[in-house]
C-alpha cells in the first residue's frame, strides 16, 4: 500500500482537480502527501520576460519568483488539512520539470507520483503532456495520471469554488499559526498582518465569493430541486453570520492595538485567539456543507446552461476589483499572508 505521495502542482485548472484526487486517495489509506512546485530558472534567462518584469515591477517579479509558488502550495496544503492528511511542500528551481519531479520523489522516499496529463490542443498543453510522459518513462516508481484534457464546465466551475475555499482555508491556517506563535513565545503578533487578513476576509469571501454563490449557484439549485432547500437556508444564515463574525474579529484586533502593555494586551490577545479559532471552526463547517452536500446536489440537478452561467460568473473572480484594488494588488495581499505563514514554519 502506498505511504507517501508526491503531487506536482501548477497554476492550471487541472491541478486543482489533481490535488483533490490525491488527497482523496491518501486519506483512506493513511498516506502522507508532499506537494511540489517547480519554478523556472529565471537567473538563466536574463534577456527574457523575467528580467523585463524585474526592471518594470519589482513587486510583480517577487510574486512570480516566490509568492506564486507559496500561494499554490498553501492552497494545496489547505486541501490536505481539511481531510487530516499529513502534508509537506517543496519548491525547486528547474527548467526541466520532469527531472525535478523524479528527483524529488526519490530524494524524499515517495512511493507514488500523482499528476495530470494536460491534453489540450495547444503548445502549452502539449508541453505539459510531454513532461508527464517523461516522468512515466524515467520515474522508476508508480505514477498515477489522474486527469487529461480540458475539464467541462461543471468540473471547471466546481474547481474554482473549491480553489477559493482553499485560499480562505490557507489564510485562516496562517492566522491560527501566527497567533499560536505569539502565544507560545510571548511576543506581540504582527498587527499589520492581522489587518491584512481582515482586509482579505472582507474583500474576497464576504464581498465576492458568498454573493456569487447566492446569486448563481444557490438560486439555480433552488429552481431545479427542493431537496436541499433546508441546507441552502442554513448556508444563507451562515453567510449573514459570517459578516457578523468578521466584524467581531475586527473589534478584537482593535482591542489589541488599544490595550495598554501588560495584562490588558495579554487578555486582548487571548480573546482574539479564541475568536479566530471559533471563526475557523465556523468556516470548516460552512465549507464542508457546501462541498459534501451542495456541490454534489448541483452536479445531479443543474443543466448545462446553468453551469455555463455559473462558470462564467466565477471565472470573473479570477480578475476581481475590490473597492478599487486591482487583481495584481489582491494577489500580492494573499501572497504576503501565505508567505508570512511560510516564514513562521
Amino acid at each position: 500500500m502506498y505511504r507517501h505521495l508526491l503531487v506536482p502542482v501548477d497554476a492550471t485548472d487541472l491541478s486543482v482537480s489533481v490535488i483533490g484526487s490525491a488527497v482523496a486517495l491518501a486519506h483512506p489509506i493513511g498516506a502522507r502527501v508532499t506537494f511540489l512546485h517547480a519554478l523556472p530558472d529565471h537567473a538563466r534567462s536574463l534577456r527574457g520576460d523575467a528580467e523585463l518584469l524585474r526592471v518594470s515591477s519589482l513587486d510583480d517579479f517577487s510574486y512570480e519568483i516566490s509568492g506564486k509558488a507559496r500561494e499554490l502550495l498553501s492552497k494545496a496544503e489547505a486541501a490536505a488539512r481539511a481531510f487530516g492528511v499529513p502534508c509537506a511542500s517543496l519548491t525547486v528551481v528547474s527548467d526541466k520539470p520532469a527531472a525535478a519531479i523524479v528527483s524529488a520523489a526519490r530524494e524524499h522516499g515517495c512511493d507514488l507520483i500523482v499528476m495530470a496529463s494536460h491534453g489540450r490542443r495547444n503548445k502549452l498543453g502539449m508541453a505539459l503532456a510531454s513532461e508527464t510522459m517523461k516522468v512515466l518513462m524515467s520515474a522508476g516508481l508508480p505514477v498515477l495520471v489522474t486527469a487529461t484534457g480540458d475539464p467541462g464546465q461543471p468540473v471547471h466551475a466546481i474547481g474554482i469554488i473549491r480553489d477559493e475555499h482553499r485560499s480562505l482555508a490557507a489564510v485562516m491556517h496562517a492566522w491560527l499559526h501566527a497567533l499560536d506563535i505569539a502565544r507560545t513565545e510571548g511576543v506581540a503578533p504582527d498587527m499589520r498582518l492581522m489587518r491584512a487578513m481582515l482586509r482579505y476576509l472582507h474583500n474576497f469571501p464576504l464581498a465576492v465569493h458568498h454573493p456569487k454563490e447566492e446569486q448563481h449557484l444557490f438560486a439555480r439549485l433552488r429552481e431545479r430541486t427542493p431537496t436541499v432547500d433546508a441546507e441552502l437556508d442554513e448556508l444563507h444564515r451562515q453567510h449573514v453570520r459570517d459578516l457578523e463574525l468578521v466584524d467581531e474579529l475586527k473589534l478584537r484586533v482593535d482591542a489589541i492595538e488599544a490595550a495598554t502593555p501588560g495584562d490588558a494586551t495579554a487578555e486582548a490577545l487571548r480573546e482574539l485567539d479564541a475568536s479566530v479559532k471559533a471563526y475557523a471552526s465556523f468556516l470548516w463547517d460552512h465549507m464542508g456543507r457546501e462541498e459534501t452536500v451542495i456541490l454534489p446536489a448541483a452536479q445531479r440537478h443543474l443543466t448545462a446552461q446553468d453551469w455555463a452561467v455559473i462558470d462564467a460568473a466565477f471565472m470573473q473572480n479570477r480578475d476581481p476589483n475590490f473597492d478599487g484594488e486591482t487583481e495584481r494588488e489582491y494577489r500580492h495581499l494573499f501572497s504576503r499572508i501565505v508567505n508570512a505563514a511560510n516564514d513562521w514554519h
